[in-house]
């Protein structure tokens, strides 16, 4: 069973920075497309960033110039590095892997607050 396991959320000041991280359970070139997406409190679930296996980036324009999305595939791992958060930025962050072969995956998602 494939797995992603995220870590890095948190309670940072406005302005401030986290980075996120998305390990998955099985070799990353198997996904054609990982990337990350935030469910803000009484919201939907929204795209935040994708990064595809030859490694062109889309960002939501709502963190264009703020966030990074990036991968390792030595360590089957996709990054997002969010700088000059914002209160708006929070939310339950979730980590997506999908590819035709091996079908479509969830983390359990990681809180980000963002303190005004």
């Amino acid at each position: 069973q494939v797995q992603l396991v995220e870590f890095g959320g948190g309670l940072v000041q406005d302005g401030g920075s986290l980075r996120l991280s998305c390990t998955a359970s099985i070799d990353m070139s198997s996904f054609s497309t990982m990337g990350w997406h935030r469910q803000p409190p009484g919201k939907q679930r929204e795209l935040v960033a994708t990064i595809t296996s030859g490694g062109v980036v889309n960002y939501a324009d709502s963190v264009k110039g703020r966030f990074t999305i990036s991968r390792d595939n030595a360590k089957n791992t996709v990054y997002l590095q969010m700088n000059r958060l914002k209160p708006d930025d929070t939310a339950v962050y979730y980590c997506n892997a999908g590819g035709a072969r091996v079908g479509n995956y969830w983390g359990q998602g990681t809180q980000v607050t963002v303190s005004s």
